[in-house]
């Protein structure tokens, strides 16, 4: 297999849909166990259902927001594969909208969504990991982490946080081996793109096309990501081929970021 992963075993969170299925799906081709996971049973028995012909692959529905959710979570994945080698922490998109436009209600259920499950990820994955003989944590951000986007305060808030994770915890936890990164997509094509298409053009009285096309011309490369093309970071950066690279935020974004750093 070209990244090496054959037989790792890897828990990829908020993984039915979106860039979370599409980093579920590459790494199942590339041979690794996978455990997805998602809100409701519902949406983990759909996923399932189209993911079991790519590999060994096993679904929980957790909520991510709740602490206690979490931990069986992690030790539901831990058990059906024997261990964990890996964690991809993916959380589902807060509500969308500016800030006089959200109530706190939102901005509390963000934090727990966003922040705190990133904390629970870890803090519950930790002594799985460090029985691993190549053990990472990859967590899922955004650009916004860097240059705001438009409609977006509580993403752009919240995920800066889990940088600041992030950087802890790869300095704190390399005495064990465990390399912890960060990747931060831009336009990639999922419900959520096009939830905020759907609302810049309603909002304005144009069609959805001429947003997308507009959110394509803001990109060096032109167009708008694939989750699959995230999977195949990803799965790079928990192969052994990414054996040095610890604590770096990565962008995969077409080259949408303006920032040197």
């Amino acid at each position: 297999m070209p990244f090496n992963i054959t037989g790792m075993k890897v828990l990829v969170t908020a993984s039915t849909r979106g860039i979370g299925r599409g980093v579920a799906e590459v790494l199942l081709e590339e041979g690794a166990h996978v455990v997805i996971n998602g809100r409701t049973r519902e949406s983990v028995e759909k996923a399932l259902e189209a993911l079991r012909g790519k590999g060994r692959v096993y679904g929980i529905a957790a909520d991510l927001s709740v602490r206690e959710d979490v931990e069986r979570l992690v030790k539901e994945a831990a058990r059906l594969m024997g261990g964990l080698d890996a964690v991809v922490y993916i959380a589902g998109p807060p509500r969308p909208g500016k800030f006089e436009q959200l109530g706190l209600e939102d901005w509390e259920l963000a934090a727990r969504l966003l922040a705190l499950s990133a904390v629970w990820i870890a803090y519950y994955s930790l002594p799985y990991l460090k029985e691993s003989k190549n053990p990472s944590m990859v967590y899922l951000t955004s650009v916004a982490t860097r240059e705001p986007l438009e409609d977006l305060a509580l993403s752009n808030t919240m995920r800066i946080a889990v940088h600041g994770l992030v950087r802890t915890l790869a300095r704190e936890l390399g005495k064990y081996g465990i390399r912890v990164n960060a990747v931060m997509p831009g336009y990639i094509l999922t419900d959520r793109i096009r939830q905020i298409a759907e609302k810049r053009a309603k909002e304005r009285g144009v069609p959805v096309e001429q947003i997308y096309q507009e959110m394509a011309s803001t990109i060096p490369l032109g167009r708008i990501g694939e989750p699959r093309e995230v999977g195949y970071l990803i799965a790079f950066l928990i192969s052994p081929y990414a054996s040095y690279i610890n604590g770096a935020s990565i962008p995969i974004d077409g080259g949408y970021l303006r920032s040197v750093f």
